[in-house]
């Protein structure tokens, strides 16, 4: 059900500090995430070799981690270096280290093929550590598939009804068209929307006494990343006139925890009263305000979908951009499962599929 070869966000900088062992369930394996005395980070799989005991319950010893169990320590590649009361140690006994790169504020990890694990292909989340934007981190748990929650961040046409009194505010957004490209690991997205109003939480941030124009464009890339830029400014200026405009990126990451739940990291950041630390927060709740409602309908979502597994979804205009993400993932994903095997997937379970969407065109 997963794409292993590319980049997932693990967690934030700030949830893995200098001593302790956090234990996060990714792509459906458990996963343990430390920091060397250097401050490298280091994902490591959580089962101890010998008798599966959790490695987090266990004891970080400077570069190593002890499992507090029967006492056996590995370092930091995943070696078994120490068995107390045994001094042949087994060359088979270890843990798989994935790869890991810290890289603006967001621990990445690659869970497939080690020599593939390439670090141009993190994406360029710039706004993260630019000076002319200001943000804070912020993390939800969904209980929904990925997949569900990609399809919610490729349709904004959704702001106008689930985001009605937060981040919409008009059923413009809806009305208005998208321009979808298709790019090699994912999609862009153009939304631009004029002559309409400003959105619930425009209003505590600037005044406008006028109509507005809105835009959205992003990048969404495998295997669920969203680079965002947005904003709106007054109706009638020229294009290149932001005098009045309130600008902002976003960064989102969804990183599967099981079939049926997901890790979402986000941030809002605002290019606007850069010193004010009240609109950093207001606008970091939001937006977090906002995500609340789209969890709330996509697990309620999840719920129907698991009644009625068998029943078709019908496919409408807006869907385009989520339909052609799909498109990419199932490629990669059947590129994946066929250099594994011609036939089967690494569980011998028959070849990879995403969730089905009809590929009618729309």
């Amino acid at each position: 059900m997963f794409l292993k070869n590319c980049w997932y966000v693990a967690a934030w900088d700030h949830e893995v500090l200098a001593d302790n062992l956090l234990q996060r369930t990714l792509l459906g394996e458990s996963v343990l995430l430390y920091r060397t005395e250097d401050g490298k980070p280091v994902a490591m799989d959580n089962r101890c070799c010998h008798r599966h005991a959790p490695l987090h319950m266990g004891r970080k010893e400077g570069d190593c981690v002890r499992c507090m169990y029967h006492g056996l320590k590995y370092d930091s590649s995943g070696k078994c270096i120490e068995i107390p009361g045994q001094d042949v140690i087994p060359p088979k006994f270890g843990q798989r280290v994935y790869p890991t790169v810290q890289l603006r504020r967001w621990i990445w990890i690659w869970m497939g093929d080690p020599e593939k694990a390439d670090e141009s292909l993190i994406p360029n989340t710039f706004a993260m550590e630019h000076p002319d934007w200001r943000w804070s981190p912020s993390y939800l748990l969904y209980k929904s598939n990925y997949l569900y929650i990609c399809d919610n961040l490729l349709d904004f046409s959704h702001l106008s009804y689930v985001h009605e009194k937060t981040l919409g505010g008009s059923p413009n957004i809806a009305e208005s068209r998208p321009e979808v490209t298709r790019l090699p690991r994912g999609v862009r997205v153009s939304r631009p929307v004029r002559n309409t109003v400003p959105a619930p939480y425009h209003m505590r941030l600037g005044s406008f006494p006028g109509e507005v124009d809105r835009w959205f464009k992003y990048d969404f890339v495998v295997p669920g990343v969203l680079i965002l830029d947005s904003g709106l400014k007054s109706s009638g200026l020229a294009d290149d006139d932001f005098s009045d405009a309130l600008c902002f990126q976003s960064c989102q990451a969804l990183t599967p925890e099981t079939e049926t739940s997901t890790h979402y990291f986000f941030m809002l950041a605002h290019g606007f009263r850069l010193d004010d630390a009240v609109v950093t927060e207001s606008v970091t709740q939001s937006q977090r305000a906002a995500f609340i409602e789209d969890k709330t309908m996509i697990e309620a979502q999840q719920q129907m979908i698991d009644n009625s597994p068998a029943k078709p979804m019908m496919p409408i205009a807006c869907d385009l951009g989520l339909t052609q993400f799909r498109r990419v993932l199932q490629e990669m994903m059947d590129a994946e499962g066929a250099a594994a095997s011609p036939s089967t997937d690494a569980s011998g379970a028959g070849p990879m599929r995403v969730l089905h969407i009809s590929k009618e065109t729309t």
